[in-house]
């Protein structure tokens, strides 16, 4: 017996949202305020135009990303029908037909592009990259192990770099370093929730038969210690420029870090299969976001 056929099945809940639009995985699109983090980190996040073009950002690659969902459920359909979860999902389930799905999929991909290109022509080619990446590493490099844990981070990394280009915002070497580093983090977490979850039988994904438990947990360690190091180094040196007396950047690093750490607990736990569920349904980690939002806002908008 498999460690699949171990798992409790998974009932579905009930949705009002048609099977094409769910397809789409709109719960997924929350990944996609990470657009927000280059604008928000320059202070420009509330200009009129920074608004916009991030807010239009937010859309195209939720577009794009949906394009991608459409093409993986397409072809992993198979393997999907014997996971507990996946499943359920309306491409598997035969609530939508693999030619509709490449059908919505070629409209999401064009819509996005034409949003992107229309924006500002770095976040067209910025869109069009990641399109071109994810599925390179659908049809290619899923299944080749270390290959796959870095196309999925380079796919966070070019959301966090689009809100930047999307405004014509220059992107710091901590910015980059914490983006990358940090989508390093969520993949490798990702992926050792999947293997502590699923086991290496599971047969929804190849390359975790090649990963064991501690090699992943080196790797998101490794990460996150680089993540935290990289971040307060920024948060010093801008720090150096108090805000009432008070180095409120500083003074972030501390839920940072606890919210950084909080989330390492899920992963620990095998509960980060899906970053966007630990996000969504942990209050703990929401109020630490919220504590490390307040002085970086203070610091950067009134700074």
């Amino acid at each position: 017996m498999t460690d699949t056929e171990n798992l409790p099945e998974v009932a579905p809940t009930k949705s009002v949202l048609p099977a094409w639009l769910r397809a789409m995985r709109p719960k997924q699109w929350v990944k996609n305020v990470l657009v927000l983090a280059a604008p928000l980190a320059a202070g420009r996040l509330f200009e009129p135009a920074t608004l916009i073009a991030s807010a239009w950002a937010f859309v195209s690659f939720s577009l794009v990303s949906a394009s991608i969902y459409l093409i993986n459920d397409s072809r992993d359909v198979e393997a999907d029908r014997l996971h507990p979860k996946k499943k359920f999902r309306p491409i598997a389930a035969g609530e939508l037909s693999i030619p509709t799905a490449y059908v919505l999929a070629a409209v999401t991909l064009a819509a996005s592009l034409v949003i992107g290109f229309w924006v500002a022509p770095l976040l067209g080619v910025t869109l069009a990259s990641y399109w071109v990446l994810q599925v390179i590493y659908s049809l290619f490099l899923k299944h080749q192990p270390i290959i796959d844990l870095a196309m999925v981070a380079a796919g966070f990394l070019l959301r966090a770099v689009a809100g930047g280009v999307a405004s014509g915002l220059p992107l710091s070497q901590w910015f980059l370093l914490v983006a990358s580093f940090g989508s390093l983090f969520m993949v490798a977490g990702k992926r050792y929730s999947e293997l502590k979850e699923l086991g290496t039988e599971a047969g929804t994904r190849a390359s975790l038969e090649r990963y064991t438990k501690s090699y992943l947990r080196e790797v998101w360690s490794v990460s996150i210690a680089i993540v935290i190091m990289s971040y307060s180094l920024w948060a010093f040196e801008q720090g150096a420029a108090s805000v009432w007396g008070i180095p409120w950047t500083t003074i972030s690093i501390a839920p940072f870090t606890l919210a950084v750490l909080r989330y390492a607990m899920k992963i620990d736990q095998g509960r980060a299969g899906e970053p966007e569920d630990v996000v969504l349904s942990d209050p703990i980690l929401q109020v630490l976001a919220v504590l490390w939002v307040i002085p970086v806002a203070i610091a950067v908008f009134a700074g």
